[in-house]
């Protein structure tokens, strides 16, 4: 049997980015898109938001698209965000959107900045959890929302990869899990307030016919999705 390669993120998405859509392109990100819009208010006008770890930029075009006064994309990868930027490029308010590089667990902004900080799908790449909470709690203003979400732990158990093709081969990008006690804990210590905890299933609508999947995954939920306050 044919292993796939792990590679650290970076090298994963320097790969990637070049097919990677802007947009949730299956049925785990579809279950996890759902949940954490359906947290983000629907008025934004006149909020501040920072998407750390942007990817391709598909938070921070709902971002726009919900009325933000102004939107900055953080992402380690210098290809991921050539992405985000033609794919935000036809966004008629792109004025309002800033993108930049950076380290999740050094995000180049000044503390209080946002409004409200997304990270989508981002945090199960590093290696551990509480610096890069400790990050996007200091960006955000007190009384300030935090949205984060990343692949169910309980996928990782399962053996499910964060994988993709390129050049004919499969790989995958370096994936840690962490568990709720672990959200809960370093929580717990910065100050961070659990309002929400969203645990989506699968939609099968959402599933291509003939899809070839662990059938496991009907049964499961397949995102942990976390609505934080930092207290004012």
């Amino acid at each position: 049997m044919k292993t796939t390669p792990i590679l650290e993120p970076a090298a994963a998405y320097a790969l990637w980015a070049d097919s990677y859509p802007a947009y949730a392109h299956n049925p785990v990100m579809l279950a996890e898109e759902r949940a954490m819009l359906g947290l983000l208010p629907s008025d934004l006008h006149g909020q501040s938001v920072v998407d750390a770890g942007c990817g391709s930029g598909r938070y921070v075009r709902h971002a726009v698209e919900r009325g933000a006064a102004r939107v900055r994309g953080i992402d380690l990868s210098p290809e991921m965000l050539e992405r985000a930027a033609a794919a935000l490029a036809d966004t008629a308010t792109c004025t309002r959107i800033e993108l930049g590089q950076g380290d999740l667990e050094s995000l180049p902004l000044p503390p209080g900045e946002a409004d409200i900080t997304l990270c989508g799908l981002v945090i199960g790449h590093l290696r551990r959890l509480e610096p890069a909470l400790a990050e996007l709690r200091r960006v955000t203003r007190p009384g300030g929302l935090i949205l984060c979400s990343d692949v169910h732990p309980t996928g990782h158990a399962l053996g499910w990869l964060r994988d993709f093709k390129y050049g004919g081969q499969r790989y995958a990008a370096r994936h840690t899990p962490h568990l709720y006690s672990h959200w809960h804990a370093a929580c717990s210590r910065l100050g961070l307030l659990i309002e929400h905890v969203l645990e989506p299933m699968l939609d099968t609508t959402d599933i291509p016919g003939g899809a070839h999947f662990d059938r496991v995954a009907l049964d499961v939920p397949v995102a942990l999705v976390f609505q934080l306050r930092r207290p004012s």
